[in-house]
């Protein structure tokens, strides 16, 4: 279907699509999509950008924005994918890919019964249709769970983990030739033990797993380096302190959420990073991410991870160590981090989030909210999220919300970018990822940042992926979202 000789892949996809938005001898729909990305090595960035052009020329094509809402879900841009899905269903509404799509888009949401109705659809209309019937089965299982969970759920006060757990009477094995604590606690010695454990792909023994478990203004004088998301990717965090240097007390870092899920290796990031805190409390941080709450646990694979490498209390305790992590820091009364971003509504002050009650579940709006979910854009104002929960925020959003607060910019996460990072605003928005290669399929490096100083100058680092060992990204996650997207 493209062309030959010496034009790239690009240029022979915009000279296809070129000659349909010229004449519209080609039908569109001929171009199968899976193919197209394949061939495009999965820039799923222009496929959105000329499914759109195409949808400009033809704005009544179910498929169009079918394929488009794909695409959409592979960016992580659920509330996105799901309009569009929507809008195929209602060009065509017995575009049975639609359907799918939008469940799809349903399930990343959280937003499960409305997904189910979806998988219904399907299964009716395609009775033999295999993956159908197990998405719709996965899906009726989590109804159904919820519904349960709901059922038996007390107004009493929830005990925690750690009141249920004995560690001291807790033996470790003869046999056990890994990393212990001394004296119950947490050793640089120790760390690196645990870390190259880790990386011969060796479990931890559970009771120093529990031991490692059990003021929000940095002030920093030299230098402090901030990571963004890690999700999972412990090889390449072992390369970040391969490259950076281990934390210490003249090497502080600060780790901006999403340390699990997607990634495979989630448990032993967390238990490094955890590590890291307790033996150096004073110069080790760690936020809040989106992805350090229970729903999204649940779905993106570090609860499957937990409960197979050890038990379901384990990732209870987990839960309930999240609930307590920051959900922002102040450097120096200049620069604020956080995972997400910028706020719904103007006004809210430093003060706000202190006074935050933070040990919970995130709810669906609100500043602890957008804290974790909110994205910016280039455009002033704001706007409906492309993720479908809190908001996307303007340049002049970012500008009034520094002014009332004294601040100089803010550094957030929360978003591939492909050189690891981006700088956005006029140079007040910072963001930051540090997990290359995202889900071994996004190709895009990663970065740290160093603020050094009084002035806190950025300085951006980056870096590529390095090897792991042949254990897939979503190795852990629920069934459905490891099931191919129609």
């Amino acid at each position: 279907m493209f062309c030959s000789g010496g034009a790239s892949v690009y240029q022979q996809y915009w000279n296809y699509l070129h000659g349909y938005f010229s004449c519209q001898a080609v039908n569109f729909e001929e171009i199968q999509y899976r193919q197209s990305l394949k061939s495009f090595n999965k820039d799923y960035e222009n496929a959105i950008k000329y499914y759109s052009e195409a949808l400009e020329v033809n704005p009544t094509n179910a498929v169009y924005y079918s394929n488009r809402s794909l695409a959409y879900l592979r960016t992580e841009c659920y509330g996105y994918a799901l309009a569009d899905a929507t809008k195929a269903l209602e060009i065509d509404k017995n575009y049975i890919k639609g359907y799918y799509r939008r469940a799809t888009s349903n399930m990343a949401l959280g937003k499960f019964k409305a997904a189910l109705k979806d998988y219904e659809t399907v299964v009716r209309v395609r009775p033999n249709d295999k993956d159908a019937k197990m998405k719709y089965q996965e899906c009726n299982k989590i109804v159904k769970r919820k519904a349960f969970e709901r059922a038996i759920a007390s107004d009493e006060i929830k005990k925690s983990v750690v009141d249920s757990l004995d560690i001291e009477s807790m033996t470790i094995e003869d046999d056990y030739e890994g990393p212990q604590l001394e004296d119950g606690k947490v050793t640089l010695k120790f760390m690196k033990e645990m870390m190259d454990w880790f990386k011969d792909q060796k479990k931890l023994h559970r009771k120093c797993a529990y031991q490692v478990h059990i003021s929000e203004i940095v002030l920093m004088t030299e230098k402090i380096t901030i990571c963004g998301d890690t999700h999972g990717q412990y090889y390449d965090l072992l390369n970040i302190f391969q490259l950076n240097g281990l934390p210490s007390e003249t090497n502080p870092y600060l780790f901006n959420g999403d340390f699990v899920d997607r990634g495979s290796f989630s448990l032993e990031v967390i238990v490094t990073l955890f590590g890291f805190k307790l033996l150096y409390p004073d110069h080790f941080y760690l936020l809040r991410g989106n992805h350090e709450t229970d729903n999204m646990n649940q779905m993106y694979g570090f609860e499957g991870e937990i409960k197979a490498k050890y038990t379901a209390q384990m990732f209870q305790l987990f839960s309930e160590v999240f609930q307590w992590l920051p959900l922002a820091q102040c450097i120096n009364s200049k620069v604020l981090v956080m995972h997400g971003g910028l706020f719904s509504e103007d006004g809210v002050t430093l003060e706000d989030l202190r006074k935050i009650e933070r040990n919970r579940q995130p709810p669906d709006s609100g500043p602890m909210c957008d804290l974790l979910w909110s994205d910016p854009q280039p455009q002033n104002g704001r706007s409906v999220s492309k993720r479908g929960v809190s908001c996307q925020f303007g340049p002049d959003v970012t500008e009034r919300f520094l002014e009332q607060n004294k601040l100089d910019f803010v550094v957030r996460s929360h978003e591939v970018k492909a050189e690891g990072y981006e700088v956005t605003h006029s140079g007040k928005c910072i963001t930051v990822f540090s997990a290359p290669n995202y889900c071994d399929q996004m190709g895009n490096k990663g970065a740290y940042i160093h603020l050094r100083g009084s002035d806190l100058k950025p300085e951006f680092h980056q870096f590529t992926a390095v090897p792991h060992p042949n254990v897939k990204p979503m190795a852990y996650a629920n069934t459905l979202m490891q099931m191919g997207m129609m």
